[in-house]
């Protein structure tokens, strides 16, 4: 079992803040730490699997709620599957699941919810290991496959459920406004600007951009706005983007020419699609687009070799922070579950527990993720989470120089955060130069900003 992770100290003083509730992320440390004690006793004692439910020498629950005491409990069953299933004892980790499917829920708090999706994910894996799953009827892996989609074709279009997330969680709307102010500030003055969106999606932060754009025009007005959006499939989706984009630019007064780049493969990707002109200032953005590619590291190579020879003046990069890559399951497994807590502890502040879009975005978009995460290997598994050190490191290969954030785009920041209800649990922190953006201390984003030698 991964220790780093579940042997930190909980932020939690039971002595010193009783009555104050533990956050999801406290849950699972307390939890983390009474299993792995547990679990150095009972191999010191050479004690029988049976035994992992007993706890005679666990940090103590005293000054817990009764809620928190039973999650607590839920969380350290959860720990138990993931070992068994580690050390493929899958009839013992088969039994220790169904009970801990019992406790959980989908529409409990949100550890009942967390637990209750990797649980899912988990009954999946073992189904796989075993051979279960090939005995499913045709009718069972037809509704299977219906739930399936693709969670970055999903992304692209605003639905309501998206909608509801961009106005209620701060993450969102954090590291639009705080990027597009690193663009704004290094393209000022340009009279063309030439964009290169590497997964435009909706399209909603250059909205942003032209606005700021259009109340710094009286400095030095812009003759074009050039938005070039890549894409290797939904065509259609990012043609309706782009029609929405001209619409707002015509109102804000903006020249915009909005241009597709479509290839069926990265790899075909070349510079002359881009039709550059050696009078516009070029600026790239990256959307948590970059670790689609983990699972593929030609393209990724690729892509950015094609990306240094156009050229930019700054390329701003934001992507998910976590460790979702180790190929040792369990590990894997811990780091995922700490990172979708605080997700789902960050949903629970935000929005109402029977909020329809957020039970929404937790069975779908977050689901999705846990899945490929814990229930698939090799080339299957397509959620490759790294943490910003390891992207340094992979663009320093590339002649990348991280630049600061000024201080206009931390104002920017702390604004945006102040806005939502529960902006206090949303911790903005530096890494170096690389703004995080967390809850309740634990980062969930990176926003970096990058220029090439």
């Amino acid at each position: 079992m991964k220790r780093d992770r579940v042997m930190e100290e909980p932020s939690y003083d039971t002595a010193s803040n009783e009555g104050k509730k533990l956050s999801t992320d406290d849950i699972l440390r307390i939890a983390g730490t009474r299993f792995i004690q547990c679990f150095d006793s009972l191999q010191a004692a050479d004690h029988a699997p049976s035994m992992m439910l007993s706890h005679p020498l666990e940090c103590s629950l005293y000054g817990l709620s009764i809620e928190e005491t039973k999650d607590v409990e839920l969380v350290e069953l959860l720990l138990s599957c993931a070992e068994r299933v580690e050390c493929k004892q899958f009839e013992w980790g088969s039994k220790l699941l169904g009970q801990c499917e019992l406790l959980c829920s989908e529409t409990g708090n949100s550890v009942q919810r967390v637990v209750y999706y990797f649980c899912q994910a988990l009954r999946e894996r073992i189904d796989k290991e075993t051979g279960r799953h090939i005995l499913l009827s045709l009718q069972t892996i037809q509704q299977i496959a219906q739930q399936q989609f693709d969670i970055d074709k999903a992304l692209m279009t605003l639905t309501p459920t998206l909608h509801a997330i961009h106005n209620n969680i701060p993450f969102f709307q954090l590291s639009i406004f705080t990027g597009i102010q690193a663009i704004v500030e290094n393209v000022r003055g340009a009279k063309k600007v030439h964009i290169v969106d590497l997964g435009i999606r909706s399209g909603s932060q250059w909205t942003v951009l032209m606005q700021a754009l259009a109340s710094s025009s009286h400095e030095s007005p812009l003759e074009l706005l050039k938005i070039t959006a890549i894409g290797t499939t939904s065509k259609h989706v990012i043609e309706e983007t782009g029609d929405r984009l001209l619409s707002f630019a015509k109102t804000m007064n903006i020249p915009l020419s909005f241009k597709i780049v479509m290839v069926s493969d990265i790899s075909h990707l070349k510079e002359d699609l881009f039709e550059l002109d050696s009078n516009e200032t070029v600026a790239v953005y990256s959307s948590c687009l970059l670790r689609r590619f983990l699972s593929e590291p030609d393209q990724l190579e690729y892509l950015m070799k094609v990306v240094r020879n156009l050229n930019p003046c700054v390329m701003v990069v934001t992507e998910v922070e976590a460790n979702h890559n180790s190929p040792v399951f369990v590990n894997r497994f811990i780091e995922a579950l700490f990172f979708y807590g605080t997700l789902f502890d960050c949903f629970e502040s935000c929005m109402k527990r029977n909020d329809p879009n957020r039970m929404l975005a937790e069975a779908t978009y977050c689901f999705q993720a846990i899945r490929n995460i814990v229930a698939t290997e090799g080339e299957e598994r397509k959620f490759r989470i790294v943490k910003i050190d390891v992207w340094r490191s992979f663009f320093a290969r590339f002649g990348m120089e991280e630049l600061e954030l000024s201080p206009s785009s931390i104002y920017q920041a702390n604004l945006i955060v102040g806005r939502f209800p529960a902006g206090t649990s949303c911790t903005l922190g530096m890494n170096g130069k690389c703004l995080m953006m967390g809850w309740k201390g634990t980062p969930l984003q990176s926003l970096s900003v990058w220029r090439f030698h």
